[in-house]
């Protein structure tokens, strides 16, 4: 039941968010109504992941490596960064097309490099998957883009700094609801 529950909640999170793009006369019907839909529809898919998640049982495929602990941090944090507004308002990210969904790859990466178990495959591996298809389609519905050449080292740093203090953050409440990622 949980992997169903699973699976159900990483296909609902790829047709929220493809929604626009692969049924763009659809989406534009609904006008305004149809982003609190979106919205609500994305909200459900995180509840299933969840839930279907913690109902799943353990099945080990594989047995990360002791150091990816390590590993898996250091991409968390560049993936926060990455998703921060480093993207658009600082320098290091400006050549960077979808720094947010890079980002959100990196971190789904770094997951898939500490859970070896079949259920955290089918949640970070669906959603890293659905991260590159999602550039692809994006991509291909708006061709055209430029880089930025505004922003600065300076807010790229500030970011930075921040990630590392939410960093710290999510891997507390994250030790609370799951394992601690901060090895002891």
């Amino acid at each position: 039941m949980g992997f169903v529950v699973l699976g159900l909640g990483v296909a609902l999170w790829w047709g929220a968010h493809l929604f626009k793009r692969v049924a763009p006369e659809r989406r534009a019907e609904m006008g305004e109504k149809g982003r609190g839909a979106v919205a609500l529809a994305i909200l459900g898919s995180i509840v299933l992941m969840v839930i279907g998640y913690k109902l799943t049982p353990t099945v080990y495929v594989w047995a990360p490596p002791a150091f990816a602990i390590h590993l898996n941090n250091v991409l968390v944090l560049v993936a926060i960064w990455m998703m921060s507004p480093a993207g658009t308002k600082g320098k290091l990210l400006s050549n960077v097309r979808h720094p947010m969904l890079m980002g959100f790859r990196t971190w789904a990466l770094a997951h898939l490099l500490v859970n070896g178990d079949l259920a955290s495959i089918i949640l970070f591996g669906g959603l890293l998957l659905w991260g590159m298809v999602q550039v692809v389609v994006i991509n291909k519905a708006e061709p055209e883009w430029q880089p930025r050449t505004d922003g600065s080292i300076a807010k790229d740093s500030m970011f930075f700094v921040a990630s590392i203090v939410l960093l710290v953050v999510i891997g507390y409440v994250h030790g609370l609801v799951g394992p601690s990622p901060f090895p002891s």
